[in-house]
């Protein structure tokens, strides 16, 4: 068990009573995942009506709800089912990590509107700290897209789109470039040749053509074929 001094609550409602345990946050959300053990995350095995009082939650009551009189079955429904508070600590590294997704979400997926070339994450990461967008860490990256787009078109000419190219691989470097393929895009068809060449119409995030022909003009030492047939967005 960890130190009690650095718990944080872990807080679930039920038939109307509040149950509280205290655990320490980061390992109580790895408990939640499935990666740590509960004892691990626990900083003590006591279940509180109030925590912050010191008051004990009713073990009638408590066990009637929770249907058992197993507390460590209690205790990882708590947790599981319930809100862990978070520390200043976590929120921030939390807001970071989804500040990161966010950025690679639009490097993937979005282009220079003016130029139809993909934006580096660093200037893209310079436009979100200019146009001081606030990331939320309880929503996901995906979800907060939309706002940071319309927040930083200002500073960055920006539009999302999909490419569909046509990629021609000569047959001594097909069976190792389909696997690369698949990693970027969708393949929307494939035609295999008599002589183990191939010929492949994939779907990519815009974002990625140029990182995607690299590759493939590294794998192939330049002797793939490649063009956009499409583009939409």
């Amino acid at each position: 068990m960890i130190d009690i001094n650095k718990a944080v609550i872990a807080r679930l409602k039920k038939g109307g009573e509040n149950f509280e345990v205290l655990v320490d946050c980061d390992k109580a959300i790895e408990f939640k995942s499935g990666n740590v053990e509960l004892e691990d995350a626990l900083a003590s095995d006591k279940v509180y009506k109030d925590a912050k009082k010191g008051e004990r939650a009713p073990e009638k009551e408590m066990y009637k709800l929770f249907d058992t009189e197993d507390n460590k079955e209690i205790i990882a429904l708590i947790l599981k089912k319930g809100e862990i508070q978070l520390t200043v600590e976590h929120k921030n590294r939390l807001r970071e990590e989804k500040r990161k997704k966010i950025i690679n979400l639009i490097h993937r997926n979005a282009v220079d509107s003016k130029t139809g070339l993909p934006h580096p994450p660093n200037r893209i990461e310079k436009a979100i700290t200019e146009a001081r967008v606030n990331v939320d860490e309880f929503k996901s990256a995906e979800a907060q897209i939309e706002n940071v787009l319309e927040k930083i078109r200002g500073i960055l000419p920006i539009k999302f789109v999909v490419k569909e190219v046509e990629i021609m691989i000569p047959a001594k470097f097909s069976s190792s470039s389909y696997g690369v393929v698949k990693q970027f895009g969708k393949i929307l068809n494939e035609k295999w040749g008599n002589d183990g060449s191939l010929i492949l119409v994939v779907e990519i995030p815009g974002g990625l053509q140029d990182e995607f022909f690299d590759k493939l003009n590294n794998l192939t030492h330049g002797e793939v074929e490649s063009k956009v047939i499409k583009e939409r967005g």
